[in-house]
């Protein structure tokens, strides 16, 4: 999935309205933001492949350090204790921020082929395969999406024209990045899947500066 990890940041603002949206993105796609440097160290592996599934190009063979069910178990405590930690946050929404790093594995599981590990080691991969089905895949993703969207745009308020613009800009943004993901051709390759998905931090300083200029209208909990 694409759009369908930022929709659980969205949306999870209402659960953890103290929290940025830049941070609930950081959270969603942390293993997305991890994956590319682990890539261009020659850490992990991956390959363009065309054909690999109906819907990307691109053939997982190895990923376990930011992908596996075992990381993100452990990436999720450590991204959501250090920000307890930082932001003096309670428990509750440590739990949030740890729920949203864990569903990155959750969502890709049900899109990707059997390439999702469970372990860091060479050992039992799953998923349900649904890039294999873009009629069923696409529409469950942009409802996913537009309910996400909704959700965050109940629980804040623009505090100025930025405010509006900026989400709605950003909500633009990522539907034509989706649409260039699953229509567009192939990437030359590995290296430039890479180098062009470091382009994702830039969605989280996005979500920073729209959180800045709107007002959270439901009450903070800890």
């Amino acid at each position: 999935m694409f759009i369908g990890h930022f929709a659980l940041g969205f949306g999870a603002k209402k659960l953890a309205p103290g929290v940025s949206l830049g941070i609930l993105f950081l959270a969603c796609q942390l293993a997305d933001l991890l994956w590319p440097n682990l890539v261009l160290l020659g850490i992990e592996t991956l390959s363009v492949l065309p054909g690999a599934t109906v819907m990307t190009p691109l053939d997982f063979s190895n990923y376990p350090y930011s992908h596996s069910l075992l990381a993100s178990l452990l990436w999720g405590f450590i991204f959501a204790s250090l920000y307890m930690v930082l932001s003096r946050s309670g428990f509750r929404v440590a739990v949030v921020v740890a729920a949203l790093v864990f569903s990155h594995w959750v969502l890709d599981v049900l899109t990707h082929r059997p390439d999702m590990p469970i372990a860091l080691g060479e050992t039992t991969k799953i998923g349900l395969g649904l890039w294999n089905y873009p009629i069923v895949a696409i529409p469950i993703e942009l409802l996913l999406f537009g309910i996400g969207v909704w959700v965050y745009s109940q629980c804040t308020k623009p505090l100025n024209r930025k405010g509006s613009v900026g989400l709605w800009s950003l909500v633009v943004f990522l539907l034509v990045v989706y649409v260039a993901n699953v229509f567009g051709p192939p990437p030359p390759s590995p290296t430039a899947v890479a180098w062009s998905a470091q382009a994702m931090w830039l969605i989280i300083v996005w979500g920073f500066w729209i959180d800045r200029n709107r007002l959270t209208t439901v009450d903070a909990e800890s």
